[in-house]
């Protein structure tokens, strides 16, 4: 992109003045650190990972091969038939004690995300707060999720039905580089509560964060050997990962997620995927546009856009849409960009070349095609090897890629709308379906609109945080955006396998008390009509 294209924009976004005395990475990954969260981790090789702000080296760390990935799987097993037979309760109250380590020693936990993901430190606190909501949910839940429930049985009195749940085994999980905290152990706390073993894949550039999830949750009773990390490359460790799971959780691409699912179905298990979004903010007429205008910028620019449930299409009723724009793209000018390792920066840098690759060229693209430039459009190597400004386009159409594909950076299109069905039909008109978003100052109607959008959350007056942060409703994708759910009963029930025990009692099921076949036939027959005027379920 030329200046000529984009005049006035570089330099408009002003960065966050880094305090007095400011930590650094060195100050931060110590040598000691690194030894204290790499024990015990499988791994025969080498391998490193870096820092977003400045490009350099972090850590060296242990790289696991195919073998180290077995080793880690036999270990888990070994470890994971004491840990299922461990009262729930004593297992929930792990995750209880988790939750309280976590909020004490959050400080050093938002240093390593920073670190690692190039975040804000206020986006690096979305995870605390996203993993203390879930060890919460599941310490005080998982009790009443896994109890052994009475049924109806086939003949009401004589059929005695109870349904057990079982931990699956050893679940194996890949998780992703962009939430390393809240998609790592946020996504395995359920699984232990069920009485699973776990070993994970996280991400090699973000394993640090996970590793210090590990080592607390350690601290705060789980026996070591229960959780097993593997670090390595994603086409290496990962198949290996999903070669020996007994169920596999993933987040990540949908063209990943389809290759995880496919060897988890070659050994039928099961699998839950949270894959890519394209999601759509509605802006209705009645909206209020300072609170809409406010909302989108953290619906789209949070964590640099580098979040499976951001905002990446804005449609504005066009008869709001000049004062919404005023507004949205003012704010957006406005965010202060910043590597700090405190609060006081809006947006932080994105995690690597490659996404800085796909950002720029999902943003030149559309501009030589005809879309202008609203704000940002540039990267800002002045702060940061793969900084990028906040940036709004205009005139967005297909089939330019930032109209169809998934950016995962902090690039949204913007469009107008004059009919609301045809703002809904726009919004569903892409193969993801995550999550959505509605503005409006009318409760009901927002609600009957939320129920037309096929996305597997869809947020009311906010962007994303409230449908997440609900850890008590279920959140995931339809359409390409993924399979299973994760949070509420469906986030701990998919680790587990269901079993039925029904207990026949006095009568068998088959003639008796000297009926033939016929007449057992017949009384079945009058039995179910009659179960059915009772209103038997």
């Amino acid at each position: 992109m030329t200046d000529a294209q984009a005049p006035a924009q570089t330099g408009t976004n002003p960065s966050a003045p880094a305090p007095a005395g400011a930590r650094t990475a060195a100050d931060v990954v110590t040598p000691e650190l690194v030894a204290r969260l790499t024990k015990g981790v499988t791994g025969s090789g080498r391998t490193a990972n870096h820092t977003p702000f400045t490009g350099e080296k972090l850590a060296d760390l242990p790289e696991s091969t195919p073998e180290d990935v077995a080793l880690a799987f036999e270990r888990a097993r070994a470890a994971q038939d004491v840990w299922a037979r461990t009262p729930v309760r004593r297992r929930a109250a792990v995750l209880l004690r988790f939750h309280d380590l976590v909020l004490a020693r959050q400080a050093e936990v938002l240093d390593l995300i920073q670190l690692e993901t190039g975040k804000a430190r206020l986006h690096a606190h979305e995870e605390v707060q996203a993993v203390a909501v879930a060890a919460r949910h599941y310490g005080r839940r998982a009790a009443a999720y896994l109890r052994p429930k009475r049924h109806t049985g086939a003949i009401p009195v004589l059929t005695k039905v109870t349904e057990l749940r079982h931990p699956r085994g050893v679940v194996g999980q890949i998780a992703p580089w962009n939430y390393p905290l809240e998609l790592s152990v946020g996504d395995a706390l359920p699984a232990f509560a069920a009485g699973n073993a776990v070993v994970m894949k996280p991400d090699t550039e973000t394993c640090l964060t996970a590793l210090w999830a590990r080592d607390l949750l350690i601290e705060a009773g789980l026996p070591a050997e229960v959780f097993q990390v593997v670090i390595g490359e994603g086409p290496v460790v990962g198949p290996a990962v999903v070669r020996h799971a007994d169920y596999v959780s993933f987040t990540g691409s949908t063209r990943t997620g389809r290759e995880v699912a496919q060897g988890a179905a070659a050994r039928l298990v099961g699998v839950s995927l949270e894959l890519g979004g394209k999601n759509a903010m509605l802006v209705l007429r009645d909206a209020d546009i300072e609170k809409a205008a406010a909302g989108a910028v953290r619906a789209c620019f949070s964590s640099a856009g580098q979040l499976c449930i951001s905002i990446e299409r804005l449609y504005v009723h066009e008869a709001v849409a000049d004062a919404f724009l005023e507004r949205f793209v003012a704010r957006t000018k406005a965010m202060r960009l910043g590597t700090s390792l405190a609060y006081g920066a809006d947006m932080g840098s994105l995690v690597g070349e490659r996404q800085l690759e796909t950002v720029v060229r999902h943003v030149e693209e559309a501009v030589a095609k005809g879309a202008t430039v609203l704000a940002g459009g540039v990267a800002r190597p002045d702060l940061g090897p793969y900084f990028f400004e906040p940036t709004v386009l205009a005139g967005v159409e297909a089939p330019m890629a930032v109209c169809t594909e998934e950016t995962f950076g902090p690039v949204v299109s913007v469009h107008r709308f004059s009919d609301v069905d045809e703002a809904v039909e726009h919004a569903n008109s892409t193969p993801y379906g995550l999550n959505s978003s509605v503005w409006t100052k009318d409760a009901r109607r927002g609600r009957e609109i939320a129920a037309r959008l096929r996305t597997g959350t869809v947020n009311i007056n906010e962007g994303y945080a409230p449908a997440y942060g609900s850890a008590q409703s279920p959140m995931g994708g339809m359409k390409d955006s993924g399979l299973g759910r994760r949070h509420g009963s469906e986030g701990i029930l998919k680790y587990t396998e269901a079993q039925t025990v029904a207990h026949q009692r006095l009568l068998p099921m088959a003639p008796s008390l000297g009926m033939d076949d016929e007449g057992y036939a017949a009384f079945m027959t009058r039995s179910l009509k009659a179960m059915k005027a009772l209103r038997l379920r």
